[in-house]
């Protein structure tokens, strides 16, 4: 009987999976129902989330929203958790009165005043499902919602009050859904690098 005992416990040992597969299993199981939860808790409180990076981003920017190429005053800081500190876009230096463009193709969501700032969303035309909204504020748009706008469209200009920088700006913004990404990378690497436009001598005539 001592035997067939031992004999039933040493087939049984060879037949089971090893610990370590188990384990990461198990892991894997963990953290697929963790993480499908805190995406629906952090959906069912209507709080943005924050994206370190989207591959899903069409380069489809055909122009800056304000200037040629202006300075960056602070760039995109996705935060770490859902509720965490971090800043949720681009604030791009820009004088009051600046125009402030469409950076591309589509359809004005919303012209109007949040929280005191005038702002100004653009749905982006065939960026997915749900599209891109690309966001500018403070702004006094000069566009009425629901109007369709082309890549360098003016569609208002920065207000002089509401904004957060120690300097003149823009805040420019970048929503998929409620799930903020980086403005920037809706410009393609020519209009991200280029630097300013020089002139150059024609015919061997020296410029004055």
């Amino acid at each position: 009987m001592r035997l067939v005992l031992v004999v039933a416990l040493t087939v049984a040992a060879l037949l089971a999976p090893p610990a370590s597969r188990l384990f990461a299993a198990g892991s894997a199981g963990s953290s697929g129902s963790s993480g499908a939860v805190v995406r629906a808790v952090a959906g069912a409180a209507g709080e943005p989330r924050s994206a370190a990076d989207d591959d899903t981003v069409p380069a489809v920017g055909r122009t800056w929203p304000v200037g040629v190429r202006p300075h960056v005053l602070r760039g995109w800081e996705p935060p770490a958790t859902v509720y965490g500190p971090g800043h949720r876009g681009v604030d791009l230096a820009a004088a009051p009165g600046t125009p402030v463009r469409a950076v591309a193709d589509g359809r004005v969501s919303f012209a109007g005043r949040v929280a005191g700032k005038g702002v100004v969303s653009v749905e982006l035309t065939g960026t997915g499902d749900p599209p891109l909204r690309s966001t500018y504020e403070p702004v006094r748009a000069s566009v009425p919602q629901g109007a369709e706008v082309s890549a360098g469209e003016v569609i208002g200009t920065v207000e002089a009050g509401g904004s957060h920088c120690t300097a003149p700006c823009v805040h420019w913004g970048l929503l998929r859904g409620e799930t903020y990404l980086d403005p920037l990378s809706l410009l393609p690497p020519w209009l991200l690098h280029r630097g300013p436009s020089r002139l150059l001598p024609v015919l061997g005539v020296p410029l004055p």
